[in-house]
């Protein structure tokens, strides 16, 4: 089901920005409402995200659901850890205070200066921080629909959330030792020579997880790839939705309309 002021063009150009997904079928999927969204997405316990989470890796083909599964849990652990080791060093202080005590320069801009794709936040190195208002005014508008807000496990700051994330990236980059840095895969091997790459989602499983812990959420960071998207087009939030708690082992539920 869409609503009739949703253009099917937008939809799918949508899901080719951000979802990194063009074969979703946007205009079949049933719109959910933002309620029910975080509803279901919190509830899903973070060590669950790793089938959704490979499906953005450009190699997912080349590993098992056991290897998908191991690699995971390792780069949700490094998230983590770093994360400790900040919340340890400086205490309880925003991230966005953390970033900048590390030297960065946050700044919030509207939107991008290129709008080729969807953009919350990003890193640009070597040393800024931008997040994007667009996206976060759009968020926040959605906790003023009823029931959104009351169905949060936490109440959670989506600008700090942002910003942790690319914090991460920020922390990869001064500290090359980092488990997501050095990691790779064996690709190939002729006589004494291999060749290995890094894998490159396992930044942004671990930038998520530190995220999620550094915010001190009960659920993973990635319920927001679904959240935001939902501010910019109920049709995009929902198909992500969807196919987040397939990924899960879950069953989508019914929209509040049909409950």
């Amino acid at each position: 089901m869409t609503s009739s002021n949703e253009r099917p063009s937008f939809a799918h150009r949508f899901a080719r920005s951000l979802l990194g997904k063009p074969e979703v079928s946007i205009p079949d999927t049933t719109i959910q409402s933002a309620k029910v969204l975080m509803k279901d997405l919190t509830a899903i316990p973070e060590a669950d995200w790793w089938k959704y989470a490979f499906s953005r890796e450009p190699m997912n083909g080349r590993f098992t659901d056991t290897q998908r599964r191991d690699m995971y849990e390792k780069a949700m652990i490094c998230g983590h850890k770093k994360a400790e080791e900040c919340l340890a060093a400086y205490g309880n202080i925003s991230p966005e205070q953390l970033a900048r005590i590390m030297g960065m320069d946050v700044r919030f801009p509207h939107m991008p200066q290129s709008r080729s794709r969807i953009l919350f936040a990003e890193f640009k190195e070597p040393d800024t921080i931008y997040v994007y208002q667009d996206g976060i005014e759009k968020g926040e508008a959605l906790f003023s629909e009823k029931g959104v807000y009351e169905v949060l496990p936490e109440p959670i700051d989506l600008a700090q959330i942002l910003i942790a994330h690319e914090l991460f990236h920020v922390c990869e980059l001064k500290d090359p030792t980092l488990w997501t840095k050095t990691y790779t895969v064996e690709l190939w091997k002729l006589g004494w020579f291999v060749n290995r790459s890094p894998v490159a989602v396992l930044s942004e499983i671990a930038a998520m997880a530190f995220a999620s812990r550094l915010n001190g959420l009960s659920f993973s960071a990635y319920v927001l790839d679904a959240f935001l998207a939902f501010g910019y087009s109920p049709i995009a939030g929902s198909a992500l939705y969807d196919e987040m708690m397939q990924a899960a082992g879950r069953k989508p539920s019914l929209p509040d309309w049909k409950s």
